[in-house]
Formats: structure tokens, C-alpha cells, sequence
């Protein structure tokens, strides 16, 4: 069983930045691969990024299309932590976010059904 717990969200102007944090439970956070999702009113949720650490290859990152080079994801091991930078925010990107865990998926993992477990979630609402 993972529990997970966010923090971070908030309102902020177009142009912005906010951090969201998302702390695990668990023994085994390292082998986790660690997503974020948003999910905007009447819209499905989306994968925002994803992160796995492996002993052999490291860490390894991936974005969604729509935030590659304005969000950044990192995770912390030691804290099981998972962070989400967010900069250069706009409108669109208002939703609630969720941070997830897949306990069995792998690189690039980043359909929601992949995901087994979800924090409650934190809004970002970006002001134009």
C-alpha cells in the first residue's frame, strides 16, 4: 500500500512559477516510477511528466508535449519525494494536478490505468 500527499498548489499569474510536492509512503519508492497528472473541468485527465530511477541507468524523465521545457519533474529518493517545477505558466494550464505512483510500469509509462495509486490532488489556477 502507497499513501501519497500533496502540497504546493495555489493561484498565480500567467507567466509564473509554483513547485508542487508529493511525499510517498512505502519501502520500495526507488523503484517507482513517479507521474504527474492534471485534469482541467470537463476534460479527461493528461499526463503532465514521469520520472524512474534505476541502479543501472539512473534517473530517467519524460513530458508531456505541452510542458516540455517549462516543467520540470525530480524525485528524491532519500525524502520520497517527487517535485513538480512548474514556470512559464499560462491559462491552459489551470487544472487539478496529481501526482501518482506505478509500481510495475517503466519508462515512458503514461496512461493513467498504469498508475495504481494517486494522491488527492492540488489546484493551479494560472491568471491571465
Amino acid at each position: 500500500q502507497v499513501q501519497l500527499v500533496e502540497s504546493g498548489g495555489g493561484l498565480v499569474q500567467a507567466g509564473g512559477s509554483l513547485r508542487l510536492s508529493c511525499e510517498a509512503s512505502g519501502r520500495t519508492f526507488s523503484n517507482y516510477v513517479m507521474g504527474w497528472f492534471r485534469q482541467a473541468p470537463g476534460k479527461e485527465r493528461e499526463f503532465v511528466a514521469g520520472t524512474r530511477w534505476s541502479g543501472v541507468s539512473g534517473v530517467s524523465l519524460w513530458y508531456a508535449d505541452s510542458v516540455k521545457g517549462r516543467f520540470t519533474i525530480s524525485r528524491d529518493n532519500a525524502k520520497k519525494m517527487v517535485y513538480l517545477q512548474m514556470s512559464s505558466l499560462k491559462p491552459e494550464d489551470t487544472a487539478v494536478y496529481y501526482c501518482a505512483v506505478s509500481t510495475s510500469g517503466g519508462y515512458r509509462t503514461s496512461m493513467p490505468e498504469e498508475y495504481n495509486y494517486w494522491a488527492q490532488g492540488t489546484q493551479v489556477t494560472v491568471s491571465s
